[in-house]
């Protein structure tokens, strides 16, 4: 998460073209959104096959996310004109692009406003998530904006542990994702990188961060 801001405060600067990012989670964690102040205080001593969960807070706003058995997608762009749901929509079109190369298809949910109630992100679909055919959420997205750079990033469900998400967010919260049976990480990637290229009508480079670029958002790392 601080690597998400960090990017953004780059490309604000000009230092830093605009980002696709990919990334998973060790150990798992919870990320809170920026404006989320409650939350269940045994949160903070969740553990998880022997490790503790982190709990964090993201940049960005919505409600808590699991970070266990899911991929996180990163963008970091400017330039896009619009609301924020046609902006969340512009986005967007990667992940339904690339999931449909690989057979999934991808629409928006409909919930309303009433997903503030509800801590779990997962828990409602609203019009800026992707849900499959049977309604099931499969990614949850949440954006910030600072002076025309948008970060939007998100959580991709693959491989949730159901009694850690019940865990989590109370008994009964988990609902199963189909998803095909052949699909690895690195597949999956692959498509989003290739759906990107065409939506976003780029070349993507794979540049990792430099040793000095890793100490300056260490610094920006917030411990709870």
């Amino acid at each position: 998460m601080a690597i998400d801001r960090w990017l953004l405060e780059q490309h604000q600067s000009g230092k830093h073209p605009p980002t696709l990012r990919f990334y998973t989670w060790s150990p798992p964690a919870i990320s809170l959104g920026y404006h989320q102040r409650q939350y269940p205080e045994y949160w903070q001593h969740l553990t998880w096959q022997g490790q503790k969960l982190d709990l964090v807070r993201r940049p960005s706003g919505g409600r808590a996310v699991l970070h266990q058995g899911d991929l996180t997608y990163a963008v970091v762009t400017s330039g896009l004109m619009g609301s924020r749901l046609q902006v969340y929509e512009k986005i967007c079109e990667f992940l339904i692009q690339g999931w449909r190369s690989l057979g999934v298809q991808l629409h928006y949910g409909t919930a309303g406003r009433g997903y503030i109630h509800n801590p779990n992100c997962f828990g409602t679909a609203t019009s800026a998530d992707l849900v499959l055919p049977d309604g099931a959420k499969l990614i949850g997205s949440a954006q910030m904006r600072r002076a025309g750079v948008i970060l939007q990033h998100g959580s991709i469900r693959l491989q949730p542990d159901a009694e850690l998400f019940n865990q989590v967010f109370g008994a009964e919260s988990f609902t199963n994702v189909q998803l095909p049976q052949s699909l690895s990480i690195e597949k999956l990637i692959a498509a989003l990188v290739a759906a990107a290229s065409n939506c976003f009508d780029m070349q993507i480079e794979l540049q990792p961060l430099s040793q000095s670029e890793w100490e300056e958002i260490l610094g920006l790392v917030q411990f709870w």
